[in-house]
């Protein structure tokens, strides 16, 4: 049964302590043993070498294969988005319309611009980690008619299939 590099490591530190309390001679069993052990490393070394290369190696392919697809699921959201800008732009042209069970059509939302956060009352800010707008505070605020500097409310038009 082959060894372990634990077990191999076990018996040469064993051996080396038996050499110690000998004052460092060495019986021919001794020398032998020894012999025997350094082999058995080496040997066990290159098998363990040649499986952390193998690995390295999968690995390698498995990186690349995460960047292809990667770069597959890019140029998919691209097209994604290329596609609904085509619909969105149908929409706006023809108005509402059905095809089968599908309706296309759009819906208005709002979105809440900060230009420069900095340059906002402390009441609008929200402290996080980053320092960033409290939009839904600025938004009633706008809504309410107060008027904030590098503030305003974009109208966006969303396509929307149900």
């Amino acid at each position: 049964m082959s060894k372990s590099l634990f077990n191999i490591t076990l018996e040469q530190k064993v051996l080396m302590h038996e050499i110690e309390s000998m004052e460092g001679e060495l019986t021919p069993e001794m020398e032998a043993a020894l012999q025997i052990t350094e082999a058995e490393l080496q040997q066990k070394s290159i098998a363990y070498l040649e499986v952390i290369r193998q690995k390295e190696g999968f690995n390698s392919l498995i990186d690349a294969e995460i960047k292809r697809l990667q770069q597959i699921k890019k140029a998919g959201n691209n097209v994604i988005a290329r596609l609904n800008e085509n619909l969105l732009s149908a929409v706006k042209t023809f108005g509402t319309y059905e095809v089968g069970l599908q309706k296309f059509g759009t819906r208005k939302s709002s979105q809440v611009i900060v230009e420069d956060v900095n340059s906002l009352p402390e009441q609008y800010k929200v402290i996080k980690v980053t320092e960033a707008a409290d939009k839904m505070m600025l938004k009633k605020a706008i809504e309410s008619g107060e008027e904030i500097k590098g503030v305003y409310i974009q109208e966006n038009l969303n396509l929307k299939i149900n």
